[in-house]
């Protein structure tokens, strides 16, 4: 086993990124706090070519070099907007056919693992603030909402870390209904 030099990882160009399909999954940011885990979402959002990344309420946009630090250029690829107020989004989504997910812990929510995904099926997933979730008035204007299953004390992850597991487990079920 020998590790990989970055010139052989058939990397694509930020041209070729932004040229190349992406899958049809939005992610929105309902009011993020830490720069780090914005640009985290960046990456994040790169490395699963999702197709665009809404940046709503205090959720700082690029450029900004906190915003850099973690997303190292996935500014430059992945394709964002800005939107004043979530619900604004969210109904922006519903207009174009998105099935919207609050990324939340419910009465109504369910489990990640239980999510059936059809291939090419439209979804935009919403990440609440750090301290506080989904804002209520997001929350209202979701279609369902869905949790991350955990075993351990706290029932808490970071958002970056939320977005890196909903994004892979999401993109790998439209992969898989595309091979069946």
């Amino acid at each position: 086993m020998k590790k990989l030099k970055t010139s052989e990882l058939n990397r694509l160009s930020i041209e070729e990124f932004q040229q190349s399909e992406k899958n049809p999954v939005v992610v929105v940011l309902d009011n993020i706090r830490s720069m780090n885990n914005i640009g985290s979402v960046f990456r994040s959002c790169d490395a699963f070519r999702v197709d665009k990344l809404y940046l709503c309420g205090i959720t700082a946009t690029p450029p900004h070099r906190e915003i850099q630090k973690t997303a190292l250029d996935a500014t430059e690829s992945v394709d964002w907007k800005y939107f004043e107020e979530t619900p604004a989004a969210i109904k922006f989504l519903k207009e174009n056919g998105f099935t919207v997910f609050a990324v939340e812990q419910t009465d109504k929510s369910f489990l990640l693992n239980d999510m059936l995904v059809k291939h090419n099926e439209k979804i935009a997933l919403v990440f609440g603030n750090e301290i506080n979730g989904i804002s209520e008035d997001a929350l209202n204007v979701c279609d369902h909402a869905l949790e991350i299953p955990q075993f351990g004390t706290k029932h808490s992850l970071n958002i970056s870390v939320s977005v890196g597991i909903v994004l892979w487990d999401i993109i790998s079920k439209h992969h898989e209904t595309l091979n069946h």
